[in-house]
């Protein structure tokens, strides 16, 4: 019987009382690879958020399996770079969830640390200030600090922006290692071409779920097509449901996914 990570329950996500993401129903199986694409302001982010508890749903729930801990990398444009912190503080971060924001750091965790950044290509980088680092180099600190947090579940914000190719490259093989270790990592992506090539299954957003399984399946041409008109369809002060042509309501849009137990289109 395949073990879920995730469930989602006729989950509605938003803000300011307007919903960006509504009726996600579902689940993410344990050990899945999974990218999160859709146009900008189609959810992503929000459900990545969602996830991790850092928005609270407006409606339904999410619902993690027990004992399964979760790492977080948020996009870059929401970290603070002017902060005057090191590579090596950046990193240790990581290891929060084990020392806690008073535990002392031993020479282990020097050690664990050092071996992170060797894993990420930036060994010699702990005393670098992080407002000299590149974006490439950024992002590499930010996969050692996610190394060093060891999760169950991995959720990663479009970590492939402003990154040069060769930093993709290295971040791709990164992620393999992880699912490679029965790891479940959600990776909200915008280039097709590379969830094509490098992720087994795709969540195709628009606000609601428009496709999600097999990634070839779910990036088929006719539902880019119904997701790009979806979205163009939504106002920015769009209802919690918006009517379909039909005049339905469309309350049972998603409720057919089930990940890992034959998910198909919307």
């Amino acid at each position: 019987m395949t073990k879920t990570c995730l469930t989602f329950r006729d989950l509605t996500l938003g803000y300011n009382s307007h919903p960006a993401i509504h009726h996600l129903d579902g689940t993410i199986r344990r050990g899945s690879l999974t990218a999160v694409v859709g146009a900008n302001g189609s959810g992503k982010s929000t459900l990545m958020k969602g996830i991790v508890g850092v928005l609270k749903p407006m409606a339904g729930t999410v619902v993690r399996a027990p004992g399964v801990r979760a790492a977080y990398l948020p996009q870059q444009s929401e970290l603070d770079r002017s902060f005057p912190a090191r590579v090596v503080d950046l990193v240790s971060l990581g290891l929060w969830p084990r020392r806690g924001l008073l535990g002392r750091y031993t020479r282990e965790d020097r050690d664990s640390v050092s071996q992170a950044l060797m894993a990420v290509g930036l060994g010699g980088f702990e005393k670098r200030p992080i407002d000299t680092l590149s974006g490439g180099q950024l992002q590499r600190t930010l996969f050692a600090r996610v190394l060093l947090q060891d999760a169950d579940l991995i959720l990663l914000d479009e970590p492939f922006n402003a990154v040069d190719t060769k930093t993709v490259g290295d971040l791709i093989a990164l992620i393999k290692r992880w699912h490679g270790e029965e790891r479940t990592i959600l990776v909200v992506v915008h280039d097709l071409e590379l969830v094509r090539q490098n992720f087994p299954e795709t969540l195709l957003l628009a606000r609601q779920p428009i496709a999600w399984g097999e990634t070839r399946e779910t990036l088929r041409p006719e539902n880019l097509l119904r997701a790009r008109r979806f979205h163009e369809a939504w106002e920015e002060n769009a209802p919690w449901c918006e009517p379909d042509k039909h005049g339905d309501h469309g309350h049972d849009h998603a409720h057919d996914h089930h990940h890992g137990s034959g998910p198909r289109a919307a």
